[in-house]
């Protein structure tokens, strides 16, 4: 699945540089955010992940498709929250920042997060996902393979699903997100279904093919502060603002 992540990514860089972007430094330093991510997450992140003994549901038992459904809806539910907080406690916002100091947001920055969010989330949502339903193998295999989306939510493709933006995350409705504009924060902050923006008041339609920048104002982040934010997060001015 790293292999198809990677060619995916490829793919969706290809299309942005054809239709007229360019390299930039910032797609350099968030490969290698990825590539630090990728290591802790093989030798640090299986000695932190929580085991859970109980199971309010347990999925296996579940006809696949409903055992699918059910297993996506309550994994995406935690991601949402999970954001939400991100956006609300300055300690999580001052690490989450790094996510949001691309001022070129593209495909890559997908991968643009600080390592130790994916030990947070191994300690909180994941267990708790697990807790509300014990996943199944195809479950998890859908869930992961629908996790790609994500690559194509932060790109530059110009395209949303317009009057249909609270079915699936988009280019323009992830970038609305992402947007430096202060109209534009704190909405759309679903990682795959608007459904819990929807629901929980934070939906803002996205203008179609709106492109508004991104990023944190002032002075993009060196490429030394972003490889260096895991270590000291408070590295640049951006991430002493509150959360936005």
């Amino acid at each position: 699945m790293l292999i198809v992540a990677f060619v995916v990514v490829a793919v969706l860089t290809t299309f942005e540089l054809v239709s007229g972007d360019r390299l930039t430094v910032s797609r350099g330093a968030n490969l290698v955010v990825w590539i630090a991510r990728l290591a802790l997450a093989f030798t640090l992140l299986p000695l932190v992940s929580l085991a859970v003994p109980y199971h309010l549901i347990d999925g296996r038992d579940l006809p696949p498709a409903i055992a699918i459904v059910l297993y996506l809806l309550v994994a995406d539910l935690g991601e949402y929250l999970f954001h939400r907080a991100q956006h609300a406690v300055p300690f999580l916002w001052s690490l989450h920042a790094l996510h949001h100091s691309d001022p070129d947001m593209n495909a890559t920055t997908t991968e643009r997060h600080f390592w130790g969010d994916q030990i947070i989330k191994a300690v909180t949502i994941w267990p708790a996902a697990s807790l509300v339903v014990r996943p199944s193998t195809p479950a998890l295999v859908v869930y992961v393979i629908f996790g790609l989306w994500n690559y194509v939510a932060h790109s530059k493709l110009p395209f949303s699903f317009g009057r249909f933006s609270w079915v699936l995350n988009s280019p323009a409705y992830h970038r609305r997100h992402h947007s430096a504009l202060p109209e534009h924060h704190n909405s759309n902050f679903a990682a795959l279904l608007p459904l819990w923006d929807v629901l929980l008041g934070s939906y803002r339609r996205p203008e179609s093919n709106a492109m508004p920048p991104t990023g944190l104002g002032g002075d993009a982040p060196s490429f030394a502060r972003v490889v260096m934010w895991p270590v000291i997060p408070r590295m640049t001015k951006q991430t002493a603002a509150l959360p936005r």
